[in-house]
C-alpha cells in the first residue's frame, strides 16, 4: 500500500485546526478514496477535539441531571440550559471578532461556560419558586426574583468579564502563549456578555411560559411548618 508522508509548519496567522481543517477539505476534493493518518501534534488535536464534544455534551448532561434531582423537576433545569446556547453563541461571535480560532483552548472555555451561564438562571428560577410558595401569583414572582437578584448577577457576571480582560488585551501584541491565553479569554468574555444579557429576558420569559404549574421540591414541608406554627 503506497503512502505519502507531509510534514510542514503552521503560519502563525493560522491554527493547527484550521490546517488540518483545510488538509481534509482538499483531500476530499483531490482523492476522496484515500485515507488521512495524523500524527504528532496534529493527531492529538484530533482526538481531543473528538474527547472535547463528547466532554462537553456529558457536562450538559451531567449538570442538567443535578439541577433535576435538586429541584425535583425536568422544567426547570431545562428553563436554566435554555442559557447555554446563548453563552455558546457569544463565545463564537467573539472569537470571531477579535480574530481568534476555534482550537483545544477555545473548547474548553466553552465547557466552563456550561457552569459559568446557568448560574444567572439557577438564580432566578430558584427564588422565583421560593417567593411562589408564600402565595404570589407567577407573574409577581417572576418580577421581584429578577429585581432582587438582579444585583448579584450582575456583580458576578461583571467579576467574571472583567477578569477575563487582562487575557484578552494582553494579546494585542505577539508573544508566547498569545493564541491560547485570547482563545479563552475571548471565548469567556463574549459568552458571559451575551449570556447575561439575554438570561434577564429569556429566563422571566420561558419559566412565565413553562414552570405555570410547577413547584418547589419542598413546597409541601414549608406547608407543613405553616400549619405548625399557626397552632
Amino acid at each position: 500500500q503506497r503512502a505519502v508522508t507531509i510534514s510542514a509548519n503552521v503560519n502563525e496567522n493560522y491554527s493547527l485546526f484550521e490546517a488540518i481543517e483545510y488538509l481534509e477539505n482538499i483531500m476530499a476534493e483531490v482523492a476522496p478514496t484515500n485515507q488521512i493518518t495524523w500524527k504528532g501534534e496534529s493527531e492529538e488535536v484530533k482526538e481531543t477535539t473528538n474527547e472535547l464534544y463528547i466532554i462537553f455534551a456529558l457536562g450538559l448532561l451531567t449538570a442538567y441531571l443535578v439541577m433535576a434531582a435538586t429541584f425535583n423537576s425536568f422544567v426547570h433545569p431545562f428553563i436554566i440550559m435554555l442559557t447555554v446556547p446563548l453563552a455558546v453563541f457569544g463565545g463564537l461571535v467573539f472569537i470571531l471578532f477579535l480574530n481568534s480560532s476555534i482550537n483545544i483552548f477555545s473548547q474548553i472555555a466553552l465547557v466552563i461556560l456550561i457552569g459559568i451561564s446557568t448560574k444567572n438562571s439557577i438564580l432566578i428560577v430558584d427564588y422565583a419558586n421560593q417567593i411562589r410558595t408564600t402565595g404570589k401569583e407567577i407573574q409577581a414572582s417572576v418580577k421581584e426574583a429578577c429585581e432582587l437578584r438582579f444585583r448579584p448577577i450582575m456583580m458576578t457576571s461583571i467579576s467574571t468579564m472583567i477578569a477575563m480582560l487582562p487575557l484578552v488585551i494582553g494579546n494585542i501584541g505577539p508573544g508566547a502563549g498569545e493564541a491560547s491565553r485570547l482563545a479563552v479569554g475571548s471565548t469567556i468574555l463574549g459568552g458571559m456578555i451575551i449570556s447575561t444579557f439575554f438570561t434577564l429576558y429569556v429566563t422571566p420569559t420561558m419559566y412565565l411560559t413553562l414552570a405555570k404549574n410547577s413547584k418547589r421540591i419542598d413546597v409541601i414541608d414549608i406547608e407543613l411548618k405553616k400549619q405548625m406554627s399557626k397552632k
